[in-house]
């Protein structure tokens, strides 16, 4: 979708009002499409998924099945992932059917479609169906696991690292009221090295031996830190600590089963990588582990034990449920492999360009098993938030490139990058000149 050129110049004002103006045209309807269903171009056979990551060609052809304005380079894919366009579609079909049937769906097939699509996602994850309730997000599968962990007594502690999801954090923090538990951070080392971050939770979890409860990072949603989860559950295993794995940002990001990461409790969201639409998402509970969370509210709607009823989110827009079939369709269609790789590759690209800036800094390791799309930077001196708001804003000002200033690495404020499956070598590329420009003017 190509927004008004008019846009280019006006500023973040200007960039709001076309946006809403564009966001107010209707859709096309269904059936009658201005253009026809798209699917995922498959990879090609005997293509290795780092080969096809610099097939700047294919991925041009992955990109039209996105409706993406031209107005800016968007590099602040963190937030949520767009859909592509067969699920758009899919979606808009799902919310005209809802609307349509209204309590019928809910009450006869849409309970079924929602069991298929719990499924699927169990056997994307190497899980099996019980283990697995479906939620709005990743947030509110966090809330529920962290406020109902049953395992809790006065005087144990919680524990949570310093680039954990606020949310996350917080609601660590309110188990203190709640369970007259100590809570403790681990605080991720610069530069952030695999062998520096397992030490950084040895250390931890030696200093705090009555830890019960640790909360995970797989990917962290500031630097985009990829941590050894499999190492650090089993650490605390040992110890007696039981681990919920935040991967909200690494499903669909990465190509992993639960088994790698030797979880027991895990958190997930549908609309980051996995492009379904906002307000979908999943928790696990390993099997045999289900008396150790509580039902939420103490949700009986649903004879215990099941995983459901750790889960109430009363009569709820289940659009976006009915839809994640597609987006699975469309996530299958590529394979994990190959968008792994092809992620990987855009962080590469522009980080080996900007490497060489005095005083940079790039706040992941070079390692590819602790990256993906995302990695923030800082430039030299600029550790405030004020500083990193001002960058973000130049950026996006001056060169057209929207990023992200995020707060809580212990180097101070950054920023940053996300790329997508939609982004090209050119717009990477366009943020590294961008960078090499702003620190000769710095």
């Amino acid at each position: 979708m190509a927004l008004p050129r008019r846009m280019m110049l006006t500023g973040f004002g200007g960039l709001a009002a076309a946006l809403a103006g564009a966001a107010a045209r209707p859709a096309a309807a269904w059936p009658g499409e201005e253009e026809p269903p798209r699917r995922a171009p498959a990879a090609p056979p005997g293509v290795t998924p780092g080969e096809l990551a610099r097939d700047e060609r294919f991925w041009s052809s992955v990109a039209r099945q996105f409706r993406v304005t031209d107005e800016f380079v968007n590099l602040e894919n963190g937030y949520y992932g767009i859909m592509p366009e067969p699920v758009r579609l899919a979606y808009h079909r799902n919310v005209d059917h809802l609307n349509a049937c209204n309590s019928y769906l809910l009450r006869t097939s849409y309970k079924e479609r929602a069991d298929r699509v719990r499924d699927r996602i169990a056997a994307l994850l190497g899980a099996s169906a019980d283990e697995i309730a479906l939620t709005r997000g990743g947030t509110e599968a966090l809330q529920n696991l962290i406020s109902c962990y049953r395992r809790l007594r006065p005087g144990d502690t919680v524990m949570y690292a310093d680039l954990d999801y606020p949310t996350g954090r917080q609601t660590m923090d309110w188990l203190r009221g709640r369970r007259g538990v100590d809570v403790a951070q681990v605080v991720i080392p610069e530069p952030a090295h695999r062998q520096a971050v397992l030490d950084a939770y040895e250390r931890a979890l030696r200093a705090h031996p009555r830890v019960r409860l640790l909360l995970l990072s797989h990917m962290n949603n500031v630097t985009g830190l990829v941590t050894p989860v499999r190492e650090i559950v089993a650490m605390a295993r040992e110890r007696g600590a039981d681990v919920i794995v935040d991967a909200a940002h690494s499903w669909g990001h990465l190509d992993f089963t639960i088994g790698d990461l030797g979880a027991d409790f895990g958190v997930f969201s549908l609309h980051k990588w996995m492009g379904a639409p906002l307000g979908s998402g999943f928790l696990y509970v390993r099997r045999g582990r289900l008396d150790d969370v509580e039902p939420v509210f103490g949700d009986a709607s649903t004879p215990d034990p099941d995983i459901r009823t750790r889960v109430h989110s009363g009569t709820m827009d289940v659009a976006p449920i009915l839809t994640v079939d597609t987006a699975l369709d469309f996530h299958e269609a590529l394979g994990g492999a190959v968008k792994q790789a092809r992620l990987r590759y855009l962080r590469d690209r522009w980080v080996g360009r900007v490497r060489d800036i005095p005083g940079t800094a790039i706040l992941t390791p070079d390692d590819p098993a602790a990256y993906g799309a995302i990695t923030a930077f800082r430039l030299p001196g600029r550790t405030s938030q004020a500083d990193n708001l001002a960058v973000a804003r130049t950026l996006m000002d001056r060169y057209r490139i929207f990023t992200v200033q995020r707060s809580g690495p212990v180097g101070g404020d950054c920023v940053r990058v996300t790329p997508a499956l939609f982004t090209s070598s050119a717009d990477v590329d366009r943020l590294a000149s961008a960078l090499r420009d702003l620190s000769r003017t710095s």
